[in-house]
């Protein structure tokens, strides 16, 4: 998204009153952000940087297609080209740009940042096609990789249409999209909740995400519904599957003055309950949610020698908004990368990071 969402100060404990110059290169780490997550670094050399010709910039959704590669969607870098980078990347962590597409309308033309909010990506098997969401409609998209052209979209619901078509709010709508370990099951996860949802007396926001179910390349049909309750003052903004029972999620706030809020939560479907007959989700019994637990909390990471651009809780936070997972690492544990999306501004940081962690 352009612009970072605030929270209400008061449901944030902790404040810095300085502010920190950012560096743009590598800079490896090493720590326990909890028990069951270690930072193994990050690296700043996507920042400010250009290729052929495009900013490097608006980076708000990641995919790893191979051991040492990946795919990065652009959200809605005003009127730039639509474009996905194709990443060369390492756990250590390094990253660096090997290629890009653009994405285009059927007709040829390119999507600008002024009708497509790229926000969730993933690349099919294959590689030959990716799926896209934008937040503005909301919509998916397929695209082939490589010429960038729009092949199809996938149905949405009509009550997930931005208001007054729908019941979604504006810039609050597909911030996520996963795809199961098979291919056969996709997750578009919402943002925020639908008018009837709202949020509960803690300001805990009850989301959706939509389970479609198809194949790679061809068609999906949404099949299914299920209910998300977000932190207290936390936006739902990226999901990555385990496997066919679990998922990882990303919930992230900023305020004014005060920095980021990035937490990371592993989520079970072992006893998902499909809600899409239900009008609301206000009067829900707690039963119905999706069950999450934390897995890290990125504030409690070391720093590990970062520093911000504006004021943070802990300098190695910025307006994270993409989480990808790689392979096994050696001793078990999965690869995890984040990736902060700068708004192509000044104030914030294009940075790449990569922890290792448990998630069973």
């Amino acid at each position: 998204m352009r612009w970072q969402k605030p929270l209400a100060a008061a449901v944030v404990l902790t404040a810095l009153t300085t502010t920190l110059t950012a560096s743009a290169t590598p800079n490896p780490g090493g720590g326990t952000c909890s028990p069951d997550a270690r930072f193994l670094g990050f690296s700043d050399a996507l920042d400010k940087t250009d290729f052929d010709g495009q900013r490097v910039a608006g980076l708000s959704a990641l995919d790893v297609t191979g051991r040492n590669s990946a795919v990065a969607l652009v959200d809605n870098v005003g009127t730039t080209p639509a474009r996905v980078f194709d990443l060369k990347i390492s756990s250590k962590p390094t990253i660096s740009v090997n290629g890009m597409t653009i994405l285009r309308r059927p007709d040829g033309t390119p999507y600008t940042g002024a009708d497509f909010d790229g926000e969730g990506l993933v690349v099919e098997r294959g590689e030959r096609t990716i799926l896209a969401t934008s937040e503005r409609e909301p919509s998916i998209r397929r695209f082939r990789l490589s010429d960038g052209l729009q092949l199809g979209s996938l149905p949405v619901p009509a009550r997930f249409q931005v208001a007054p078509a729908g019941e979604a709010a504006t810039n609050a709508t597909f911030e996520s999209l996963a795809a199961g370990l098979d291919g056969r099951s996709l997750y578009a996860g919402m943002e925020g909740p639908l008018a009837p949802d709202g949020t509960d007396a803690d300001g805990r926001s009850r989301n959706r995400i939509i389970r479609y179910a198809g194949q790679p390349g061809h068609d999906y049909q949404p099949v299914a519904q299920y209910a998300y309750k977000t932190d207290p003052g936390l936006s739902l903004v990226e999901l990555a599957a385990v496997d066919r029972d679990e998922l990882v999620s990303m919930e992230r706030t900023f305020v004014p003055g005060v920095g980021n809020t990035i937490r990371v939560f592993t989520v079970s479907l072992r006893r998902a309950v499909d809600v899409t007959a239900q009008a609301s989700l206000a009067e829900a019994p707690e039963t119905v949610f999706l069950q999450k637990k934390l897995l890290f909390d990125l504030v409690n990471c070391p720093p590990s020698g970062a520093v911000a651009k504006q004021p943070q809780p802990n300098p190695l936070l910025d307006n994270v908004e993409a989480l990808t997972l790689g392979g096994y690492l050696p001793g078990g544990r999965r690869q995890l990368y984040l990736l902060s999306d700068d708004n192509n501004g000044t104030s914030q940081i294009t940075r790449f990071y990569s922890l290792a962690v448990d998630l069973h």
